[in-house]
């Protein structure tokens, strides 16, 4: 029987995984895994995701996109009410449509947007520590947008990833950044918007981390462009941390 090319839209919340790719060890809870797993009890079929990136532990998605090849006479709405029903309050299919048989939801992608949410550490209540990055100081996004400005353009980006065997050409390029105070908490809320053709192992997360260290005075002003320019995949790493990203779009 012929294979369907199925392609899914999806959330999730990285709190409750360990990162999003599939671990040899089965007891390694992650996004790829549990939903692969759904699919074998349920349909007896072994499928393998094809995604537009992996994010780390603690990272969540307002929108994945994965494609999987699956037999032709399963109902795709089947497909999407078990995975809700399996997975609720970890992962939603928001759509799920039969692609073209060449689709491939990581090559296609033409850009990926992520949105990474600080805010006041006094103003987070517990239920929004696992959703956002807390700060002791409030950030000024006019002075954060400036530092943030040094990685438009087409980089080597050696210097701000952690090293990854499955992506030997560290060069990316960053369209557009935007920094702006969040509409509902006004200045106790930054909103960074990063959209670039694609990211390394913890680019984003590295990114922010340094923009924050030069912000805070913890690095001198020209940190990040003297990274850029000497790109040095075994330097020290600033992450900011995990909870406060998300995968935001992604265009095809």
């Amino acid at each position: 029987m012929k294979k369907r090319n199925v392609k899914i839209i999806y959330q999730y919340d990285g709190s409750k995984f360990s990162g999003f790719q599939r671990q040899k060890d089965n007891n390694i809870k992650t996004v790829q895994g549990e939903i692969e797993k759904v699919i074998l009890k349920t349909f007896s079929q072994n499928i393998n995701m094809i995604s537009s990136g992996r994010t780390d532990k603690g990272v969540h998605a307002i929108e994945q996109v994965s494609n999987f090849l699956i037999d032709g006479n399963i109902p795709l709405e089947a497909i999407k009410r078990q995975i809700n029903k399996s997975l609720k309050g970890e992962v939603k299919i928001l759509n799920i449509t039969e692609a073209n048989e060449n689709f491939n939801a990581r090559f296609d992608a033409k850009n990926r947007a992520y949105l990474y949410i600080m805010r006041a550490e006094e103003d987070i209540t517990p239920f929004e520590s696992n959703y956002i990055t807390g700060l002791k100081e409030k950030v000024e996004v006019e002075k954060f947008q400036k530092i943030m400005d040094s990685f438009i353009g087409k980089h080597d980006f050696s210097s701000f990833m952690k090293k990854d065997k499955a992506y030997r050409n560290p060069v990316r390029e960053i369209f557009y950044i935007k920094c702006y105070y969040d509409k509902k908490f006004g200045k106790n809320q930054v909103n960074i918007e990063i959209c670039g053709n694609g990211f390394l192992k913890t680019m984003v997360r590295i990114m922010i981390g340094s923009a924050l260290a030069v912000y805070f005075g913890k690095e001198k002003e020209d940190y990040i462009i003297k990274r850029l320019k000497n790109p040095d995949a075994d330097n020290k790493k600033i992450l900011a941390p995990s909870e406060g990203l998300y995968l935001y779009k992604v265009n095809y």
